[in-house]
């Protein structure tokens, strides 16, 4: 893209629909980190902790000083202190749905910004969940859906996860990857206005990784 007014370090499908939703033109960085979580780390500081991380690797890969900010996002569900990942196999994601059946979990997306000049801005997104009751049956058959196998928590409440939805407090868009109200304010912080017409501006290079 010749003219973009962001770069998104991400991988996911979902927060490039989303940017896209709110008309900010942007260019994709793939990164690669290392996502584990740290001994005694709140989730709510691992969520911020990774999207730092990722914004900073994905500025360090831009090949001019002068390039548009770069964004990223992390989002974990939360049971607890518990963390819920990408289900490994059948068994995992059963076990995940089992934990969250009938009950409310947390989802938090930390996002950041980073520009020339040392520029960092955060922001974290709280969402609350409630799940209905589902049973093995239902489990299962969502497995065999195939939307549960890249999923944090092992749903996607913009597909069919959102049959097993009873309640949502706090952002949907948030729940999907990318809180679209605090990522736009960040966005104006910086400058960037997702209701402005597009500016045309320099084309920059991106190092391969």
């Amino acid at each position: 893209m010749a003219n973009p007014s962001l770069f998104l370090a991400s991988k996911s499908p979902r927060r490039r629909l989303l940017l896209e939703q709110i008309g900010i033109r942007f260019e994709v960085i793939d990164i690669d980190l290392d996502e584990a979580r740290r001994p005694g780390e709140a989730p709510d500081s691992y969520v911020l902790r990774l999207a730092l991380e990722k914004a900073r690797a994905g500025r360090a890969r831009v090949e001019s000083p002068h390039c548009p900010p770069v964004l990223a996002a992390d989002t974990a569900v939360v049971v607890g202190n518990r963390i819920l990942g990408k289900p490994s196999d059948r068994q995992d994601a059963a076990a995940m749905l089992r934990l969250l059946s009938g009950r409310t979990h947390q989802v938090l997306s930390g996002i950041a910004l980073v520009g020339k000049h040392e520029y960092e801005r955060q922001a974290l997104s709280v969402s609350e969940v409630r799940f209905r009751t589902v049973s093995a049956q239902e489990a299962d058959a969502y497995w065999e859906s195939g939307e549960p196998c890249d999923k944090a928590g092992g749903y996607a409440i913009q597909g069919r996860g959102a049959l097993f939805v009873a309640d949502l407090r706090g952002s949907y868009s948030g729940v999907m990857g990318l809180p679209l109200f605090e990522t736009a304010r960040l966005l104006a912080a910086a400058g960037i206005d997702c209701l402005a017409p597009p500016r045309r501006t320099a084309k920059f290079e991106v190092a391969r990784a």
